[in-house]
């Protein structure tokens, strides 16, 4: 379950009733900036819920954080295909407190990761992102992750969902997937991350599948909510949502 924010009148966590009526007194306007960026790597505050800034960072081998020069350096770590290759559930998880620690001196909520797509191809650009081409392999490793790092008080993000494993039109895509496909290969690790390590974020893919765009799939509410009873937050990759969506409806 995701953490609730502090009541703005008694610093306690709110309750989900608090919190609804909290949201649904605010204007509409503030009502959707809550759901809208800042800037490229922040959410607006909004004192009367009780959120102040809340910041996300990209996180593929460390914690960039806000800035992306030698004015705030990070901790390297190998890169998650490395990592997979200890098949050492318990090291991730000592890993992820490390990163945890990171985010936080770097003043960040959430990290944009682990990402649990697979490697379909040599040719993948973002593979050193991911860490294997086996999803038994990449689940146990990225729940290890996950654990670690929400152990340290800071959201993680699995990505991206799903089937966002091509290289060529990565994304406009539009994956055509049986139902077995779907099971046996590109949903086993979303659904370990978020049934065994309680996931607070998900994000969204670019691409589509079966003729839907990720964005705005069934598959978000019937498969990852209903089914794997996700509760926390579902984002969008960056400007999935917006422009690109016209762009991937007219090339679908």
């Amino acid at each position: 379950m995701t953490p609730q924010p502090p009541s703005p009148r008694s610093g306690a966590p709110v309750g989900d009733r608090e919190l609804a009526g909290l949201v649904a007194a605010l204007p509409l306007e503030r009502r959707v900036a809550l759901l809208t960026g800042a800037d490229f790597w922040s959410l607006h505050p909004e004192p009367a819920v009780g959120l102040r800034r809340l910041v996300v960072s990209d996180a593929p081998a460390g914690v960039r954080g806000e800035r992306w020069d030698e004015r705030d350096p990070s901790a390297n770590v190998p890169s998650p295909t490395a990592l997979a290759a200890t098949w050492d559930e318990a090291l991730m998880q000592e890993l992820g407190g490390l990163l945890a620690a990171e985010a936080r001196r770097k003043h960040v909520d959430v990290l944009l990761a682990p990402t649990v797509n697979l490697h379909r191809t040599p040719y993948g650009g973002r593979h050193f992102e991911c860490f294997s081409e086996d999803p038994l392999l990449t689940a146990r490793i990225a729940v290890g992750y996950v654990r670690g790092v929400q152990a340290g008080g800071v959201a993680a993000t699995v990505k991206h969902f799903i089937a966002n494993d091509s290289e060529t039109e990565r994304m406009t895509l539009d994956a055509r997937l049986d139902e077995r496909t779907l099971r046996e290969l590109y949903l086993p690790p979303f659904e370990a991350v978020v049934v065994e390590g309680g996931v607070w974020s998900v994000m969204a893919a670019y691409n589509g599948v079966n003729g839907e765009s990720m964005t705005e799939s069934s598959l978000l509410r019937e498969l990852l909510q209903d089914e794997l009873g996700f509760d926390g937050v579902v984002m969008s990759d960056w400007y999935a949502a917006a422009a690109h969506r016209a762009d991937w409806t007219r090339r679908a």
